[in-house]
């Protein structure tokens, strides 16, 4: 269990970068983004995420703000997928993908 959290939050944690590697893009070129390389690149990583973001909201959001609702709802989940993740192992230590926290809860604090 702790492995697929870990899975999914890594998954989550890419979708947010593309995006917000997408915005700082869109910053610096805003007219030609769309003719940008690294930005169609980008986009295409987040597009599954934008999609379904798309999909449970209501068609009264305007579709230029459907990104900047997708990056929020990928913030809470990578930290939510955290969270679970770190109660997991707290629950199993044995678990594969609970290395690191095993490492920090078995090593004495450091003075």
């Amino acid at each position: 269990m702790a492995f697929a959290l870990l899975i999914a939050q890594t998954l989550v944690l890419v979708a947010g970068l593309a995006l917000l590697a997408q915005f700082v893009i869109g910053l610096f070129s805003w007219g030609r983004r769309q003719g940008n390389f690294f930005y169609q690149l980008f986009e295409l990583i987040a597009r599954p995420a934008v999609k379904l973001i798309r999909l449970i909201t209501p068609k009264i959001v305007l579709d230029r703000h459907i990104p900047i609702g997708a990056f929020m709802i990928l913030l809470f989940a990578y930290f939510w997928l955290g969270f679970e993740h770190r109660a997991s192992c707290k629950a199993q230590l044995e678990q594969r993908g609970c290395e690191k926290w095993a490492a920090a809860w078995t090593s004495p604090p450091s003075q």
